[in-house]
């Protein structure tokens, strides 16, 4: 630890905004993987129980979307629910405007790490320029002498220090980024998923009320 520390203070001035830059990255990413952690339990559970109870009641199934509306899946899966006897295409298309209307900015804005990324190598670089230039000073004004040649190391690694933090911080905040890309890539695949087989429940439900009324 001890040793931690005294790299950070060789890193110079550079080290701080940097040091609040990464725990405001790793605050952000325990939050949103926290969120995402409890969105898809949470959310699988209302499919499971929509789409079963869909196959024998299809009342009940919008009674529970209607009760889940406080997340987005519930919202999505009561808009077509609360239809009343709705033709296939209507159905579709209230499948439709529900996933648009809640695909828009599915798990917040990543606007953060964006910054992040862009900004930490900036500082960094940043730090690495001060190191250097106060290093060039220094020769200039004492020359290369012996006596000098430990206080221009220690300017230079922390040149190289401040640098090095700044790749590291960007790289903690790409990953982040990347990986709530990924995870919103899959929702939308997930969503699709439930859409289409809430659609062949729908279909298999209103083929049988035609042929019923057909016969009758």
């Amino acid at each position: 630890m001890t040793r931690l520390f005294d790299i950070f203070l060789a890193g110079g001035f550079m080290m701080f905004p940097l040091l609040v830059l990464s725990v405001v990255t790793l605050a952000y990413a325990i939050q949103r993987v926290w969120f995402w952690l409890k969105l898809v339990v949470q959310e699988r559970q209302v499919v499971q129980d929509v789409l079963t109870v869909a196959q024998y009641d299809w009342e009940k199934a919008g009674e529970i979307a209607t009760a889940a509306e406080d997340l987005a899946i519930g919202r999505f899966l009561a808009a077509p629910l609360k239809l009343n006897n709705p033709t296939p295409e209507n159905f579709r298309l209230a499948l439709q405007a529900a996933a648009d209307k809640e695909l828009i900015d599915i798990g917040g804005s990543n606007k953060l790490l964006e910054s992040v990324v862009v900004i930490a190598p900036l500082l960094g670089i940043l730090g690495t320029a001060g190191g250097l230039i106060t290093t060039f000073l220094t020769l200039r004004n004492g020359g290369a002498d012996s006596a000098d040649s430990s206080g221009v190391a220690n300017l230079i690694l922390q040149a190289l220090i401040s640098s090095a933090a700044g790749i590291a911080v960007a790289i903690l905040a790409y990953t982040c980024f990347r990986l709530f890309i990924v995870l919103r890539a899959r929702r939308v695949d997930y969503f699709a998923t439930v859409s289409n087989q809430l659609e062949l429940i729908y279909l298999h439900i209103w083929n049988e009320s035609v042929q019923d009324l057909s016969i009758n």
